[in-house]
């Protein structure tokens, strides 16, 4: 299987392209077959995107980058959040793809950012942009805020979201049926304990 990564962090390291591997990690551990990822750092063809944009000709990078993309069984795309949206440089980079050529492919929907509250983002404002691409999002997209990063409870469930989406979209991938891994059993008398 062919595994596209696209992540829109700017910062190096970026907690973007860090949320992009392990959701790639978590595919190709999914995933019933040899999985090959290609990663599209779009911080390093910023300039190839403008200048697209511009004058409707992709530079050599910016081809490889599409072919890349469009050539792949499945995506994981990856935004930072800014300004309660998607990066531009993300939205840039999909608004120079054709419009049909992300027809049904299997997408993992993602982004990262400082709070919480900005957590809608994959639902409100992914989900849109990639059903007009007439892509196929997988069921569970990914938010991760920066107290996410960290030990314990929330950093656990973070990384149970990643391996259920990462496992959906190998699913979707290669034709398969995602099975849900049953959640952990908590008495009833414990969770009244814990309020």
């Amino acid at each position: 299987m062919k595994l596209a990564v696209v992540t829109a962090g700017l910062s190096v390291p970026s907690s973007t392209r860090l949320l992009a591997d392990r959701l790639a990690a978590a595919t190709a551990a999914a995933a019933g077959a040899p999985v090959e990822v290609s990663v599209v750092e779009l911080r390093d063809i910023a300039l190839d995107i403008t200048k697209n944009l511009l004058t409707g000709f992709p530079s050599p990078e910016l081809r490889t980058a599409i072919e890349t993309v469009v050539s792949a069984d499945a995506l994981i795309a990856v935004t930072p959040v800014f300004t309660a949206g998607y990066s531009g440089l993300f939205k840039s980079f999909f608004d120079v793809l054709d419009t049909d050529s992300l027809v049904g492919k299997p997408v993992l929907l993602a982004a990262t950012g400082g709070t919480e509250r900005h957590s809608l983002v994959v639902d409100y404002q992914l989900r849109p942009l990639f059903g007009y691409l007439k892509a196929a999002p997988v069921a569970t997209g990914v938010y991760a805020a920066s107290s996410d990063w960290g030990s314990g409870e929330a950093a656990g469930a973070l990384q149970r979201r990643i391996e259920k989406a990462g496992t959906e979209l190998a699913s979707a991938a290669e034709g398969r049926v995602a099975v849900a891994k049953e959640p952990d059993f908590v008495p009833f008398e414990q969770l009244l304990a814990a309020e």
